[in-house]
């Protein structure tokens, strides 16, 4: 059989600790890509829209947070650098996220009541009641507060 499609894909040296190093960088920063994108850092690279879950990209970073710890020790130099500066990164936009985030009021206009359509908006001399939160809603604030 010819598998030259397959050699095409391997580094020329062939040695598999080479390998095994270049797969891991790639696997971090897929990790790490796809949290960009559900931060809102980067665009969805099919559709070019800005996405922004931060509980995936929460997801995301808990598994790269998971996979530095159980191979602690176990990494070269350049791997390490790698995941711990890809996390930091990850840590940093996260924060920013968090911090510029619309209530969710603002994040899901397509889903308001119609208790809230039916409220009337402010005069122009006064300010705006600050919006209430539902208990549900509040709990799910307390669920994700770890701070990086």
């Amino acid at each position: 059989m010819n598998d030259s499609h397959i050699a095409e894909d391997r580094p020329a040296s062939g040695d598999p600790e080479e390998m095994r190093s270049a797969l891991f960088a790639q696997m971090v920063m897929q990790q790490s890509s796809m949290a960009m994108m559900l931060l809102g850092q980067t665009p969805h690279p099919e559709t070019g829209q800005v996405i922004r879950d931060l509980e995936a990209a929460k997801l995301f970073i808990d598994q790269l947070e998971m996979l530095e710890f159980k191979t602690k020790g176990n990494l070269n130099p350049d791997e390490a650098a790698l995941l711990r500066q890809s996390l930091m990164s990850l840590r940093m936009a996260f924060v920013e996220a968090v911090d510029s985030s619309p209530s969710p009021a603002e994040s899901r206009p397509a889903q308001s009541s119609p208790a809230a359509e039916s409220t009337p908006a402010p005069e122009p001399g006064k300010a705006a009641p600050p919006p209430t939160a539902s208990p549900a809603e509040e709990e799910h604030r307390k669920k994700f507060t770890k701070k990086y």
